[in-house]
C-alpha cells in the first residue's frame, strides 16, 4: 500500500491537486465520505485520531474502510491522525493503518527528530507512510468562539523544517502557515501565511509531501493558491463534525417521536457527504481515479 500511497501523492504534487483527509469517528461519517469519493471519483484519505480510533477501535476502523475499499474499488488510505505516543502508533501500523501521523510538534526539535526516526523506521518496514510536523498547530476540532493568535514564532521555520525532513526521511510534513485547528463561530478563518509556505516548499523541495492542517474554514482562494504553492494533503474535520450535528439536531428536532435510527441518520449522511463534495471539487481531486 505504500508505494501505492506514495505514487498517488507524487502524482497530486505534478498535477497540482490536493487529496483530502476526512475525519470519521462513526459508521455514518464514514459513508457519507465514501459517497462523495465514489460520486466525484475522487481518492481520498480516511483520518481518525487517538480519540476518534479509541471511540471507533483501530482493528474495526481498519476493517470498515477495508470493506469499503474492496467494494468500491477507490484508492482509500487510512490514517492515524496526531498520533503521540509511540506505542499507540505501533499499535495502529500493527493493525493495518496504512499511514501515520507522529505529531511531536509539541517537543523541543531533538526530541521530536529523534521519536520520528523511530516511527519511521518502525512504519516503513511494514510499508506505512509516515507524517511528521514541525510548528505547533493551535486549537481544537471544534467551532471556536476565539481564534487562537498566531504568532510569526508559531510558524514552521523553513530551516528547522528542512532539518527534520532531512533527518527523519518522513514522507510527508505538517507544517503551521497561519491555519489552526477547529473554526471560527463565523466560519471564516485568518488566511494562509502563503510567503512562509513558499520558503519552506523552495527550502525542501521534493524530499516530502506538504501537508496543511486545519483546512476546515480557510478562504477558498488561499487553499487554491496553497496547493498551486505544494500542499499535496488538506485535512478536514470540524466542518465535518459541525454539519453532521447541526442535520442530527434538526432531523430529531422536526421529528421528535421518531426512534429509528437510520432514518434520522440520513439527513446526517447527507449533510456530510455535501461538504466533503465540494472540499473534494476545490481540492481539484474530482475524476482523478
Amino acid at each position: 500500500m505504500q508505494n501505492k500511497t506514495l505514487n498517488l501523492f507524487k502524482r497530486a504534487r505534478s498535477e497540482n491537486w490536493a487529496i483530502g483527509q476526512f475525519n470519521i469517528s462513526n459508521l455514518e461519517t464514514l459513508q457519507a465520505i465514501i459517497r462523495a469519493g465514489r460520486n466525484l471519483e475522487s481518492p481520498l484519505i480516511i483520518g481518525t485520531s487517538e480519540g476518534e480510533s479509541k471511540f471507533l477501535g483501530l482493528r474495526q476502523a481498519v476493517a470498515l474502510v477495508g470493506a469499503w475499499r474492496e467494494e468500491t474499488g477507490l484508492p482509500l488510505i487510512l490514517n492515524l491522525d496526531h498520533g503521540k505516543s509511540f506505542d499507540y502508533i505501533k499499535e495502529a501500523a500493527d493493525a493495518g493503518y496504512d499511514a501515520i501521523h507522529f505529531d511531536g510538534s509539541k517537543l523541543s526539535l531533538e526530541e521530536n527528530v529523534r521519536i520520528a526516526q523511530k516511527v519511521v523506521q518502525y512504519c516503513h518496514k511494514r510499508k506505512v507512510m509516515v507524517e511528521g510536523e514541525i510548528g505547533f498547530i493551535k486549537g481544537s476540532s471544534e467551532v471556536l468562539k476565539k481564534i487562537p493568535e498566531i504568532k510569526e514564532e508559531d510558524l514552521t521555520d523553513p530551516e528547522e523544517a528542512e532539518k527534520f525532513v532531512r533527518e527523519t526521511k518522513v514522507d510527508s510534513l505538517a507544517i503551521n502557515i497561519g491555519t489552526f485547528h477547529g473554526m471560527d463561530v463565523s466560519g471564516r478563518n485568518p488566511h494562509i501565511n502563503l510567503g512562509r509556505l513558499e520558503e519552506i516548499r523552495k527550502k525542501i523541495g521534493d524530499k516530502a509531501f506538504l501537508v496543511l492542517h486545519g483546512g476546515s474554514g480557510t478562504p477558498e482562494e488561499d487553499v487554491k493558491k496553497a496547493i498551486k504553492l505544494g500542499i499535496v494533503k488538506i485535512n478536514i474535520n470540524t466542518e465535518l463534525r459541525l454539519a453532521y450535528t447541526k442535520a442530527l439536531k434538526k432531523a430529531l428536532e422536526d421529528n421528535p417521536e421518531e426512534t429509528t435510527p437510520y432514518k434520522y441518520l440520513a439527513q446526517a449522511v447527507e449533510a456530510v457527504q455535501k461538504v466533503v463534495e465540494d472540499k473534494i471539487k476545490l481540492f481539484g481531486s474530482a475524476n482523478k481515479i
